[in-house]
């Protein structure tokens, strides 16, 4: 989920009224109806497999991370499913946000029934994998930032308590960082803890400024932007932010979004409007410069990955230690 946006069961209503590829009288009449012979779950869970498989041919240990859709890792979509396990097997971790704070508002409990629900397929990955669990909670009141942590930890998965829904600040709590540690993180799976930073605050507007004060934390990993204000992050600048503040070493994560275009991003044309390309569909409401996209559609998979300008190659050839896909719950958009 970018930085302010909703989760996707808030946008419902929206859907029904007809945003994307519906063919809805209101919105653009180059933009065609939503196809219905296609699996929309597996279309994604094949999108990540593949991301995986091409990431992994250069580099066997970077870490795939999708956020959200964890209903993907059902077969039937359900807690009762058997498991997806050639998608499991395909992700080394899965970021949940809102699981124990934010889910129907920040700095709000989530309710116990959406816990178990979002729980009994987290579990399904951890339990028939090597699949850790990054749990993203929104809370800013202290007691409810511990609470986070100390739940999350219970349930075997690493967190961040965001203070911020935009995703741009770094929390002066707990101090020191919870679980914090010295040790050379060599891998996801070793992640005792995380920051998820990707939008850069007012107190930050030079590359180097961000670079300053995420360096002199002792986070386990960082899921950031490989691109900051349009540019990317220098190697040097990348090397500052792997060596956590205590003499340990971190991991770096880049965020990519796969079930949106950006009109912010490099590979955006000044051409492209809904329906050109074939595969964009309208923007998102709720989130403008961003635009709702035919996943499956070969000409998007080209810009995110397999071949030496997609997007995925970028961050691989940055040196990043993984990827974080956003927008993995997109299929919700086109189920309705």
């Amino acid at each position: 989920m970018k930085p302010g946006q909703t989760i996707w069961a808030m946008l419902i209503l929206i859907v029904v009224a007809c945003t994307g590829f519906t063919s809805c009288s209101d919105e653009g009449e180059d933009e065609a109806p939503t196809p219905t012979n296609i699996n929309y779950r597996q279309e994604m869970r094949t999108l990540v497999q593949d991301i995986s498989a091409y990431a992994k041919g250069i580099n066997p240990a970077f870490a795939v991370i999708p956020q959200n859709g964890a209903e993907l890792v059902s077969s039937s979509g359900d807690d009762t499913g058997p498991p997806e396990m050639t998608y499991i097997h395909a992700i080394d971790a899965m970021g949940q946000e809102d699981l124990y704070y934010g889910y129907d508002r920040d700095d709000e409990a989530t309710a116990g029934e959406d816990v178990e629900w979002l729980r009994s397929f987290l579990d399904m990955a951890k339990n028939n994998g090597t699949v850790k669990i990054m749990v993203t909670d929104y809370c800013s009141t202290p007691s409810k930032m511990e609470d986070s942590y100390i739940k999350n930890n219970a349930s075997g998965y690493i967190s961040f308590a965001a203070s911020h829904r935009e995703l741009d600040n770094v929390p002066t709590y707990p101090a020191p960082v919870y679980n914090e540690n010295n040790a050379v993180v060599t891998s996801v799976q070793d992640a005792k803890n995380f920051l998820y930073l990707l939008a850069p605050d007012n107190e930050s507007p030079t590359s180097q400024e961000f670079v300053n004060a995420v360096k002199n934390t002792n986070y386990d990993c960082i899921i950031m932007d490989y691109f900051y204000n349009g540019e990317t992050f220098t190697a040097t600048q990348l090397d500052e932010l792997r060596h956590k503040a205590n003499g340990g070493k971190r991991l770096l994560i880049s965020y990519m979004s796969i079930g949106e275009a950006e009109d912010y991003r490099y590979y955006w044309q000044p051409s492209w409007a809904t329906g050109h390309p074939a595969f964009l569909g309208s923007e998102n409401p709720n989130w403008p410069g961003n635009f709702y996209v035919a996943y499956w559609q070969p000409e998007w998979k080209d810009i995110i990955y397999g071949n030496d300008d997609s997007y995925l190659k970028k961050i691989l050839d940055a040196g990043f230690d993984g990827v974080y896909l956003d927008i993995i719950d997109a299929y919700e958009r086109y189920e309705h």
